[in-house]
């Protein structure tokens, strides 16, 4: 335990890297008092309890501190049995750094600390100094924690997300859609996939250069995100093609949603530094009724095929087709 005469020495590179609060549990209140003054005087910003109780009760708020400092008797609960609790309720993307303290310096009593969940270890009496030591390397681990959370979120994002647009990309799209086609027959509901090719993108790209045709494709990507839904899958599906799931109670309301999107993307030009464009979309429709049995192959195949006859009309509408029920299909 610390005492009142102990105190800690600033030296430079002390402060902590990662979160500077500090949960401290202890029902020794000179001991709460001195590690609490001299945390507090090494930048820590610092949450004293004085049982096992209000120690679990504030280390499970939704802000708790992340850097805990845990007695290892205290009334109500004690510190492993609090470790304990808070690693098998603990949340991935918050995790908590517990440091233990307690005069029992037997190894089998450590051992029972940090498999109790503990991520270190100080005995009684201990210089204040070694504790803040071991406070840094607890926020380091935390910072290392959070940057490999932050990496694998990016990782995830990049292999679900279309790299030039930020929207789904095909292969999260097609996943999505399989949900929304078993949603859709939950609930009854018709449900459309809306094949979209913007109309004569080579030209823009010959004659305006590549630069100025993914700042196209971009703008379309962002009208059609603005445009759908919460609600509906609005995907890259890849090139100048994009697609949209979207599901509704009635077939009629489902064609006249295509037709707003399309409306929408020719709406205004698209400004570029080579100057404005404008853009214009086909769009083929696939629409299946509640009960129909579709799946998502075929609900595919559909629109592409009334895309083709989108663009062989004239481009820049809407054309449809919709599918039977799978036991009429020759």
């Amino acid at each position: 335990m610390a005492t009142a005469e102990d105190s800690i020495e600033v030296r430079a590179g002390s402060a902590p890297t990662a979160d500077p609060c500090v949960l401290i549990a202890d029902d020794d209140p000179v001991s709460r008092y001195v590690l609490e003054r001299d945390l507090t005087t090494h930048g820590y910003r610092v949450e004293c309890v004085a049982d096992g109780h209000q120690a679990l009760a504030a280390a499970q708020h939704t802000e708790a501190p992340r850097l805990i400092v845990l007695d290892w008797m205290m009334p109500g609960m004690n510190g492993p049995e609090i470790c304990a609790t808070l690693r098998q309720h603990r949340l991935d993307d918050h995790y908590q750094y517990v440091l233990l303290l307690s005069a029992k310096s037997r190894i089998d009593d450590v051992v029972a600390g940090l498999d109790a969940g503990a991520d270190d270890y100080l005995i009684k009496p201990f210089d204040s100094s070694e504790l803040l030591a071991r406070l840094r390397v607890g926020s380091r681990m935390l910072k290392l924690h959070d940057d490999l959370l932050a990496a694998q979120e990016l990782l995830r994002f990049q292999a679900t997300h279309d790299s030039l647009t930020g929207i789904w990309n095909r292969g999260a799209l097609m996943q999505l859609a399989q949900a929304e086609i078993q949603r859709a027959e939950r609930n009854s509901d018709a449900i459309a996939f809306l094949m979209i090719d913007l109309d004569h993108f080579k030209n823009i790209n010959d004659t305006r250069g590549h630069p100025v045709g993914d700042l196209v494709l971009k703008e379309v990507a962002r009208r059609l995100s603005q445009a759908v839904r919460g609600y509906d899958v609005v995907a890259r599906y890849g090139g100048e093609e994009f697609a949209v799931v979207a599901a509704g109670p009635v077939e009629e309301q489902l064609r006249e949603y295509a037709d707003r999107l399309r409306k929408l993307v020719a709406a205004s030009l698209v400004d570029t530094p080579r100057g404005p464009v404008a853009v214009t979309v086909s769009i083929g429709v696939a629409i299946a009724a509640p009960a129909t049995g579709c799946n998502l192959e075929r609900l595919v195949r559909s629109a592409d095929v009334s895309l083709y006859a989108a663009k062989n009309q004239g481009r820049n509408r809407i054309a449809l087709s919709n599918l039977l029920p799978a036991e009429d299909v020759p």
